[in-house]
């Protein structure tokens, strides 16, 4: 039987190699989010898909992510990748009482 050694610069590249970043899906449906509190690493990305017959602009005025992904209908979904931790407060444009916050991790 043969030992399979390998060497440690192969180690040492292995245990540097960045995590792989996941993505979360976040639905608006009853004019609501799907979720009230959502927990994500850094670099992780959230997909803002429209289960309501109506139209959605899910937007932040957060300093630590501005974004305004624009009024789209049901069935069509927006993203946005997440590259500072914080607590990041996203409504939506159009329903004043959506709303909900991202929790960015380290």
């Amino acid at each position: 039987m043969k030992k399979f050694v390998l060497p440690i610069a192969s180690i040492l590249l292995i245990n540097t190699l960045p995590a792989v970043a996941a993505e979360h899906e976040v639905g608006q449906k009853n004019k609501a989010f799907t979720a009230k509190e959502l927990r994500i690493k850094v670099g992780d990305s959230v997909k803002f898909t429209n289960q309501d017959p109506f139209f959605h602009n899910v937007y932040s005025l957060s300093d630590l992510k501005t974004f305004d992904l624009g009024s789209y209908p049901k069935g069509e979904f927006r993203s946005v990748v997440f590259d500072k931790a914080g607590k990041i407060p996203v409504e939506c444009a159009i329903h004043p009482n959506m709303y909900m916050d991202i929790i960015v991790e380290k």
